[in-house]
């Protein structure tokens, strides 16, 4: 069988054409500078392509899709290039199995099977026979550590990996052929709907979020109007280390997140959104005030960008798409603290919050009321405080630190739900 293989700089995974193809030798000079470019690999007589690759050496990323004779993409595989230049990890991958021709491409009910595999040899196998909402199997992969990983071919001797999945019981003859040109509207950059090497979590416009005025829904209530941020006290961080972390949970060895912040004392603020709606038991219109998001307040300097803090262990180059990192709870509580106290402001959090301990001195535990802050603890010793605050449930919170334009840390933000959508402003689009 004759395979024909095309390469461009992007692939349009909406219209399934390669955009802006480019000769080999151009795609040899951008696989040598790390730049992203795609391969396609096609069949006569067949209009879907066989596969495509997307390469991506500065992003430390190679993807691949895998169609079906209706155009369905039916596997994702998502390898990574880490500290060994000559293999690459199989880092995540998905299966969908249409049960039909008439089954639309990722339709809810399609069975699917994922799996991630992490350097260290762990790894996760989700299987849901009847798709999403039909109920999951999660096991540890039958894989041995060895094959959580695969050999870095050269450029130009990549094989075509779905050659088992098109029934091909030999390998293919590849031709190189320039690909079909796709529609350029002049800007030099690749449309929204073209693939791209995985992102992890994104901020969005967490900053408008202390913004009053600024307009958002929640999915719930069709509008809410952004306040004046509440100030709920101050905390103290003489150490010139932040924790962020669930206070509620088994910590081994301490804070799962700490930010480096300069010594001092800083406000403890709420974002909050105003709404207007109808109450059934009241039989009258009822306007509320909720929270959105809990902050730090380091600097009254405006936040240039906004990054998502991590953990000690966390590695970028393994995040998938909207992957986030952030503290856990078991208890819907997170809390700002002085991380150089860490430990006796947690003994404090437990006495009074956990074990209801009557005797504690009002000057080392504050009850906080009428606030998503519950209560404050403070080590006489160092000065260091715990300000413990609710998120509406368990799991896991992002960080999203604030920088300004010098890189300065100006504010820290948890979401204590998830992040609301902007309503447009008058005369202009508010993105999200």
């Amino acid at each position: 069988m004759v395979v024909e293989v095309g390469y461009a700089q992007a692939w349009d995974l909406e219209t399934r054409v390669p955009w802006q193809p480019i000769s080999v030798e151009e795609a040899r000079a951008r696989d040598a500078a790390g730049l992203p470019y795609v391969v396609v690999y096609r069949a006569a007589g067949r209009e879907a392509p066989l596969e495509v690759r997307l390469v991506s050496w500065r992003d430390h990323y190679v993807g691949l899709w895998v169609y079906d004779a209706q155009g369905r993409r039916t596997c994702e595989l998502d390898m990574r290039l880490l500290d060994d230049p000559a293999r690459l990890l199989r880092r995540y991958s998905v299966g969908w199995n249409y049960t039909g021709p008439e089954m639309t491409e990722f339709d809810e009910a399609c069975p699917r099977i994922t799996m991630e595999l992490l350097p260290d040899g762990r790894g996760q196998r989700t299987e849901e026979p009847r798709g999403k909402g039909g109920g999951a199997h999660v096991t540890v992969p039958r894989v041995r550590r060895d094959e959580h990983w695969a050999d870095r071919p050269v450029f130009g001797e990549w094989p075509l990996l779905s050659a088992r999945f098109h029934g091909l019981a030999e390998p293919p003859v590849l031709e190189i052929s320039e690909a079909a040109a796709a529609a350029d509207d002049g800007s030099g950059l690749a449309p929204a709907t073209c693939w791209r090497p995985p992102r992890p979590a994104q901020p969005g416009s967490i900053g408008e979020l202390f913004r009053p005025g600024v307009r958002v829904t929640d999915g719930y209530h069709p509008e809410m109007t952004i306040v004046e941020p509440r100030r709920i006290g101050t905390l103290r961080v003489p150490s010139g280390l932040l924790a962020v972390s669930g206070p509620d949970i088994d910590h081994g060895d301490g804070p799962h997140i700490t930010v480096p912040v300069p010594p001092g004392e800083y406000v403890l603020e709420e974002a909050q959104a105003r709404h207007t709606y109808h109450c059934e038991w009241e039989g009258s219109e009822v306007t509320r005030t909720d929270t959105m998001a809990v902050r730090l307040l380091v600097s009254e300097a405006p936040a240039a960008s906004w990054e998502m803090a991590l953990r000690p262990d966390d590695d970028l180059r393994l995040f998938i798409e909207n992957q986030i990192s952030g503290f856990d709870t078991d208890g819907a509580t997170g809390c700002f603290a002085d991380a150089g106290a860490w430990e006796p402001l947690l003994a404090l959090f437990e006495k009074g919050l956990i074990q209801g301990d009557p005797d504690l001195d009002p000057d080392v535990y504050e009850d906080l009321s009428d606030s998503m802050y519950l209560l404050r603890t403070r080590d006489q010793a160092s000065g260091g405080e715990l300000a413990a605050f609710a998120t509406t449930g368990d799991g896991t919170y992002p960080v999203w630190v604030g920088r300004s334009e010098a890189g300065e840390v100006v504010g820290v933000v948890v979401l204590v739900e998830g992040m609301p959508e902007l309503l447009p402003e008058d005369g202009a689009t508010a993105g999200a």
